[in-house]
């Protein structure tokens, strides 16, 4: 399309979820036992996350009863601790926790608040690898995050026979206990348990699917590439999976049974898509990718190798916006949640490239005339939590990288983008390695840009 209405920008860029973190700061050697904070100190969350260890891997063993809407589960965390540990939190919501087991012997706990608070029997030294096993069950509660005020978070009945867990920024502690902030990334084993004939949808590569004895299907994903928790993604309902081996990495999308022959087509742009963006920002950096269209789902949502939308038919900008998001979001990941602009202004901004590789430059300047279409927006660099998904990170996010083209020159902006991605793949950067990155290749320094637009 030669344009887009400013009202469906609007639209869609008020509704959709974005992403965002900060920075796991190794603690000075201490000898005495502590217990871990209840908090990363992020600037907007202080209180999502935890300190004291670093999780390495989560298992998820969860059986599902969709006429409950009930869920029962048992979570293993592989860890390492940071500190000498006496005691350390993950976050969960409401769920009711049955036991928790460190390293197989059994641990108490308390609940405050989001907080489970446990207290293994001996205290695990600093660098010391651990495991945490935890028992619960019940039916998740949707959180309200004042972010995110249109939609609740978490598992939910997104319509009838379909649900969706979906998390950013703070839902994940809805339905399995975590260290929730992005700065704890961990790779992840889901085993989802689900009457058949439903399906049950996850991040990663679908590895096993187990007839168990009692007429439940076991479906087994494996998240190999690290993963913030809030990206992580269960969708359970009657879906027929689509897959696509034509471009460069293999593509599945589950559709809901009966879906229009339009919507499914709609996403064969998808490896087109793919094959720009590899070229222009390196490889992509999971082993698959897809999306589940969830009927009832009223935005879209860039879920780490598994993006979910809803079930209309598609819009190819918003096919590029979440696609993006695998390199700017996913695998490279804000470390406080105010750098939210690093993901949803890389994001936007890249729609307009799309448009401009697809019709000319004409067709990118109409954007960006567009983007700047309220001159009062405040700065995107801080935005309070809730301005985190406001139309300033957006748009103005997206105005901050064609000012930097513009300054810079193509050659160099283009490999700004490329190194910025490279350095940091798999990590949690801050708008300064950014601005580091583009002053070193500018071989300027560009205080006067960042300042104005930041």
């Amino acid at each position: 399309m030669a344009s887009i209405r400013i009202t469906t920008f609007k639209l869609y860029l008020l509704s959709v979820l974005g992403l965002a973190l900060l920075i796991f700061a190794a603690p000075a050697t201490v000898s005495a036992q502590q217990p871990g904070a209840d908090g990363l100190g992020d600037r907007l969350y202080p209180r999502l996350g935890n300190g004291g260890y670093d999780v390495r891997h989560y298992s998820i063993d969860l059986a599902f009863k969709p006429e409950s809407n009930s869920i029962a589960a048992t979570a293993v965390l592989d860890a390492v601790a940071l500190l000498n540990l006496a005691t350390f939190n993950l976050d969960l919501y409401e769920l009711t926790v049955d036991s928790v087991r460190v390293n197989d012997r059994r641990a108490t706990f308390r609940r405050e608040d989001t907080e489970l608070v446990i207290s293994p029997v001996q205290p695990i030294p600093a660098g010391a690898a651990f495991q945490v096993a935890v028992t619960y069950a019940g039916v998740p509660q949707p959180i309200v995050d004042p972010a995110v005020p249109f939609v609740k978070l978490g598992w939910q009945e997104w319509s009838d026979g379909f649900f969706a867990a979906v998390s950013q920024p703070s839902g994940s502690m809805n339905w399995f206990p975590c260290n929730n902030h992005p700065l704890d990334k961990a790779t992840y084993t889901f085993r989802i348990a689900v009457p058949t004939p439903m399906t049950a949808v996850a991040n990663g590569v679908l590895s096993e699917v187990i007839a168990n004895a009692d007429g439940t299907r076991a479906f087994v994903w494996e998240m190999e590439q690290p993963m913030a928790s809030y990206l992580a993604i269960v969708a359970i309902g009657d879906f027929v999976a689509v897959r696509d081996d034509s471009g460069n990495v293999p593509i599945r999308n589950y559709f809901p049974a009966g879906a229009s022959d339009a919507s499914i087509a709609g996403y064969d742009v998808t490896a087109d898509i793919m094959i720009w963006l590899s070229d222009l920002l390196g490889p992509y950096p999971f082993a698959a990718y897809g999306v589940v269209a969830v009927p009832g789902f009223p935005a879209a949502l860039e879920t780490q190798s598994m993006s979910i939308f809803g079930a209309e038919d598609p819009d190819v900008l918003v096919i590029v916006h979440e696609l993006l998001h695998q390199w700017f979001g996913n695998s490279v990941t804000l470390s406080q949640w105010s750098d939210i602009w690093l993901h949803e202004g890389f994001a936007v901004y890249f729609m307009a490239l799309w448009q401009e590789n697809q019709i000319g430059a004409a067709a990118y300047d109409e954007m960006m005339r567009q983007f700047a279409w309220d001159e009062s927006l405040p700065p995107p660099g801080g935005p309070k939590v809730e301005q985190l998904f406001g139309p300033s990170v957006y748009f103005r996010g997206a105005l901050v990288l064609h000012a930097l083209r513009s300054e810079v020159g193509d050659e160099t902006f283009f490999e700004i983008l490329r190194i910025f991605y490279s350095a940091n793949t798999f990590g949690n950067v801050a708008t300064a390695d950014f601005i580091a990155v583009a002053e070193g290749l500018a071989e300027r320094e560009l205080d006067a840009l960042f300042d104005a637009w930041l």
